[in-house]
């Protein structure tokens, strides 16, 4: 399999989507700003994942499309957040000017509010998938994007800045502010799939060293990656002291400890056999990515 292809063909397949998703509407500035950032381009890894998960475990993709949409535009509020002058202040977001760069921030601050609420409209209106899956999915995915995943992970981040930290604080910084979307992502699929209490923890096991792996990649590609590649500003982190694996364990150790979440995600998806080839595909992906 070229994963590399995979993920260029069901990129294509959630960008059609939310391009269905997000019609120019009044007021027309609000929708422009909400469908720049959107449909300005990325890797679509999390939403792909939860299309995957729910095949894999027995679930036609079209059902799930609009919950990864769904998770897709969770993620892209946060990036407008994110790169917000009271945030990261970043002027640069897959090699366009931000989002508040373009529209202003007051502008910026309100497409990322309703790219979020728009988000649980999508999963309300699901209605081919049993009501009770697409329940415990929509919980999910708040549950990661709130005060006890994602924006928790990302208020521990902004107090962080300019300390030490422990190891520990680390790890709860970067699985809460990355990685529970990346387990919303997987687990979501596997919800709306019906799967069993046995392949849902194999799935959140995967998810949880995917996502581990994801952050501290990150974090290396901001102190050797190509700012053309990532399209944006490369040393950011450094400048702002921000807590990185890199900062506390060193770049050679943090490899290793990418490399290990990885080998750990597959295993642990192992009880699937060869049918779990993708998701395998897709955690090596993430550790030998350059962008």
């Amino acid at each position: 399999m070229n994963i590399k292809e995979f993920i260029s063909t069901k990129g294509e397949l959630i960008n059609e989507a939310l391009d269905r998703y997000l019609p120019e509407e009044k007021p027309e500035e609000l929708h422009q700003a909400m469908r720049y950032s959107v449909l300005a381009g990325g890797k679509r890894l999390r939403p792909i994942l939860t299309l995957v998960a729910a095949q894999l475990v027995g679930e036609d993709e079209e059902k799930v499309l609009p919950a990864a949409c769904a998770l897709e535009l969770v993620h892209n509020y946060s990036l407008i957040h994110d790169d917000l002058p009271c945030m990261d202040d970043d002027e640069i977001r897959r090699g366009k000017p931000t989002n508040h760069m373009v529209f202003g921030e007051g502008m910026a601050v309100l497409a990322g509010d309703a790219l979020l609420t728009y988000a649980f409209e999508l999963l309300a209106k699901i209605d081919d998938l049993p009501a009770e899956r697409v329940l415990l999915a929509t919980s999910k995915l708040a549950e990661a994007a709130g005060k006890q995943g994602m924006v928790g992970g990302q208020v521990a981040d902004i107090l962080a800045e300019g300390k030490e930290i422990d190891k520990e604080e680390l790890e709860y910084i970067h699985t809460h502010k990355t990685g529970a979307l990346l387990e919303a992502a997987v687990s979501m699929g596997a919800i709306l799939a019906g799967a069993s209490k046995k392949e849902l923890t194999a799935l959140q096991e995967y998810a949880q060293g995917i996502g581990l792996a994801f952050q501290i990649v990150d974090d290396i590609l901001d102190i050797e990656g190509d700012a053309e590649k990532i399209g944006k500003d490369v040393g950011s982190d450094l400048e702002r002291d921000k807590a990185t694996f890199p900062a506390v364990y060193g770049l050679e150790r943090s490899k290793e400890m990418a490399a290990k979440n990885c080998y750990q995600a597959k295993k642990a998806i192992s009880i699937f056999g060869d049918q779990a080839e993708v998701l395998s595909e897709l955690a090596d992906y993430i550790i030998e990515r350059e962008y």
